[in-house]
């Protein structure tokens, strides 16, 4: 794409039909012979998608990818969230896409290079950045054929490996990503004291350990209770249990950290409800480290496969929600009545519960359908 989509009447045009159908624009011709209707809506769709998941981009003189490119890039908040993490003198990103990671990950190091094979997407990231006031060494390479070339050594490596189009399975493998991090991370180790990957949040982290023995850290984070990443971090001079660190970002919920192995060596106490239910963020039920939540915080659990946790005096410093509730019998639900509907380890879905008690959905109160030891339960928030 060039820089005619800069040009302050086109750029007027763009800004004027922010909320205009795309389906609609695309039937129409472009008012401008030096670019597309397509090149106009790609930068209408790259602006609406800014304004939700990187609004640092929302400046006059911005050029936006695709919808692919912007779809597979990492939001600000999370790129800003692991920007914390990460220091040193030289940092590269192999995979840098739109860069938004690298733009973040880059800033606590005095040196920063990029390096990505799609030619037409690393020029848009290389004008980007001048207009941020933002330096890199840009490298349009296959990220093979940079490690085979390459002859420097740096602090921290960062990856985002993409999905294989080829490959439908659901399963999330590492082989099944490009680059395969199990073929290459002996290689990134030998030329960086650091590997960060990014992965899927669909990713087993059980697997994870067992195939990337360098693994020293693992970051799962979500955004508003929605699990984003799974980010692990590599190094050779890994020693010792990895930390597991789960956040949730944009809430005013604590981290939960713990060491893997921490779990397996503990047991949960059991209750049935007490006056207050807690159920933990989507970040830490991905963690899996059911017993050892319920020790650390001192809570009980419900049941062996239930993973919601209660208490009699109120706990605040707890990574999810907390809601005051008390049992209640079937017979006392009032049919199209309003409530948010919660089902854990519960033989109905919450749409399947809506129906069967004629339930309006959403509202400020609460039911729970759950199971303790002693059998299924139906909590009410007070």
């Amino acid at each position: 794409m060039g820089e005619n989509i800069l040009k302050q009447e086109i750029q007027n045009y763009i800004n004027a039909n922010l909320n205009t159908d795309l389906h609609t624009l695309l039937l129409k011709k472009s008012p401008f012979p030096e670019v597309t209707m397509q090149e106009i809506v790609q930068q209408i769709k790259g602006k609406q998608v800014a304004q939700k998941k990187f609004p640092f981009l929302l400046k006059e003189g911005i050029i936006f990818p695709p919808q692919l490119n912007l779809e597979q890039s990492s939001s600000e908040k999370t790129a800003q969230y692991k920007s914390g993490i990460l220091k040193g003198k030289k940092f590269i990103d192999l995979t840098s896409g739109f860069g938004i990671d690298a733009y973040y990950l880059s800033e606590n190091f005095e040196e920063a290079t990029l390096v990505e094979q799609n030619a037409e997407l690393l020029k848009i990231v290389q004008h980007n950045w001048t207009v941020l006031g933002k330096k890199a060494v840009f490298i349009n390479e296959k990220l093979e054929n940079f490690l085979n070339e390459n002859k420097k050594n740096f602090d921290v490596i960062y990856l985002d490996p993409a999905r294989r189009d080829e490959n439908k399975n659901k399963v999330f493998l590492l082989e099944y990503l490009s680059p395969d991090i199990i073929e290459i991370q002996e290689k990134l180790l030998s030329i960086s004291s650091e590997v960060v990957i990014k992965l899927s949040p669909l990713i087993d982290l059980k697997y994870l350990i067992s195939v990337l023995p360098h693994i020293f850290r693992i970051e799962i984070i979500a955004l508003k209770n929605d699990v984003k990443e799974v980010v692990v971090f590599l190094s050779e001079k890994k020693s010792g249990e990895i930390l597991c660190n789960c956040v949730n970002l944009e809430t005013e919920e604590s981290p939960f950290s713990f060491n893997f192995g921490e779990e397996k060596n503990v047991h949960a106490d059991f209750a049935e409800p007490g006056k207050f239910i807690y159920i933990p963020n989507n970040s830490v039920l991905k963690a899996g480290t059911f017993n050892l939540l319920s020790k650390k915080i001192g809570l009980k659990k419900l049941h062996p496969n239930t993973h919601l946790y209660t208490s009699d005096n109120k706990i605040s410093d707890f990574p999810g929600r907390v809601f005051e509730m008390e049992i209640i019998d079937a017979k006392q639900i009032k049919k199209k009545s309003q409530y948010n509907i919660i089902s854990k380890n519960y033989p109905l879905k919450p749409e399947e519960i809506k129906n069967k008690y004629s339930l309006k959905d959403g509202g400020e109160n609460y039911l729970i359908f759950t199971q303790s030891k002693k059998g299924k339960i139906i909590l009410k928030s007070v």
